[in-house]
């Protein structure tokens, strides 16, 4: 979808009010930009050159309407946005909220991994539990 929206340019599209930023890739380990998204109309409105908090502000400020912004939990696009737009409320897009709470599943697992271990090694099953159903 990057490469065409790059061959091919964005549509024009109507103001936005509820965004969507990230970074990615222009090529991977390389170079990075910034990706806007329009979350209301479901489509990217803008590809920025790099991923500098600076440049984000600058498309920012200049996009008053927005009211909403939907981004990672990084600080440099909160920062931006902060700066650029103190009065849109900013919130945890899914995809990364999704990725901190299964992480901190996980390492909340992994830390208690002893304990688990030992106490189902230390319980007896009974039998007709596992036919129950």
């Amino acid at each position: 979808l990057l490469r065409v929206i790059r061959r091919q340019g964005l549509p024009p599209s109507p103001p936005p009010s509820v965004i969507g930023i990230d970074d990615w890739a222009w090529r991977r380990n390389h170079r990075y930009g910034t990706i806007v998204c329009d979350l209301e109309r479901r489509q990217p409105i803008r590809l920025l050159p790099d991923r500098e908090p600076a440049t984000a502000e600058a498309w920012l400020r200049r996009n008053p309407q927005i009211q909403i912004i939907a981004r990672d939990r990084g600080g440099a696009y909160g920062l931006a946005a902060a700066k650029a737009l103190p009065n849109a409320v900013q919130v945890a897009d899914r995809w990364h909220l999704m990725e901190n709470a299964s992480r901190a599943f996980l390492d909340s697992v992994r830390k208690s991994m002893r304990q688990i271990r030992k106490t189902v090694s230390a319980t007896r099953i009974n039998p007709k539990l596992l036919t129950a159903a």
